[in-house]
């Protein structure tokens, strides 16, 4: 018999995250969900990682989307379906999904291989680097991937979303905690750093180690073995993409940069002091962007400047 009780009522995102890590307010609503679904509500279990709640047995995932969400679970269904059978890694096949409560979930596949976060810090520095290049050509085969037909699916207005970041970053910034002397060179920065136009495509926004699944061959040598997590995805210049590969992924290996972003497609000759300013000025601009955070764990330049910040952090040139 499916279980009556039901996911807790929050209609803004303050209510969510005053229940998004309680279990004792959750499961009942979770396990009546997985009821209805047929899943086996003992083999369920909270996975630990991520702002939503994510719950998984051995060969089946299943994300909540809390009502002031509900519009990412259509994005991560609907990109999850477009990139399917399309990439050069696995990506989750959606079972099923819909809504209960004012919820809404996507029932998907689980697949193989260890969250590359937990092992990235292991790895030698060949592996980093091959597994760099493998993300740079997964990289370049979403962007070549449809995006899906979406309607409402936020920004509508790249352009208009490009030029609100800009007119907000210094301010942004400053209040995430970038000390004056930084983010007072933030428009002066942005503003001698030309954008190069191009195609819309589909962004992922987040392909970074959290996002990321890795599995070791019988000599131990690890490689890509899927991509997940969706719901952030977007349609923009295929630059905005590359912050949170080069700032997660590669994080200050200039070689292993440069291995992303040939494998990527990027010419030699196109790897130079321009690419290196472009990659920093779509980090402020960035809707997850956080350049003092980025400083705890990115290598410092030389000098306080934001030019030097792009050469220490995206630096390219041999």
């Amino acid at each position: 018999m499916t279980r009556s009780a039901r996911l807790p009522d929050v209609t803004t995102e303050d209510a969510f995250h005053r229940v998004a890590r309680d279990e004792s307010a959750l499961r009942p609503g979770v396990d009546a969900l997985a009821d209805s679904l047929a899943l086996p509500t003992g083999r369920l279990r909270r996975l630990p990682n991520g702002s939503l709640p994510v719950y998984a047995d051995d060969h089946l995932v299943l994300k909540l989307f809390p009502p002031p969400q509900a519009a990412a679970a259509r994005v991560e269904a609907a990109v999850l379906e477009a990139v399917s059978g399309r990439l050069p890694v696995p990506t989750p096949a959606v079972r099923a999904a819909g809504s209960r409560d004012g919820w809404r979930y996507v029932l998907m596949d689980r697949l193989p291989g260890q969250d590359l976060s937990t092992v990235w810090a292991d790895l030698t520095r060949e592996d980093r680097r091959r597994v760099a290049a493998q993300a740079g050509a997964l990289t370049r085969a979403l962007h070549e991937v449809t995006p899906p037909a979406l309607q409402d699916w936020w920004p509508q207005d790249w352009t208009a979303f490009v030029r609100e970041q800009r007119l907000s970053a210094a301010g942004r910034h400053h209040r995430r905690g970038l000390p004056p002397a930084w983010s007072e060179q933030v428009d002066d920065f942005l503003d001698r750093t030309p954008l190069l136009p191009g195609p819309r495509v589909l962004l992922h926004t987040e392909i970074m180690p959290a996002n990321l699944l890795a599995v070791p061959d019988a000599d131990g040598r690890w490689s890509l073995s899927g991509l997940c997590d969706a719901e952030p995805a977007m349609r923009g210049h295929h630059e905005y993409d590359l912050v949170a590969l080069a700032v997660f992924l590669t994080g200050g290996d200039r070689t292993a940069l440069r291995e992303a972003l040939t494998a990527y497609g990027y010419d030699a000759t196109e790897l130079d002091e321009d690419l290196s300013h472009r990659l920093l000025a779509w980090t402020l601009l960035h809707r997850f962007g956080d350049v003092a955070a980025f400083l705890e764990f990115l290598p410092r330049p030389d000098s306080p400047t934001l030019p030097a910040l792009a050469r220490s952090w995206f630096g390219l040139t041999p």
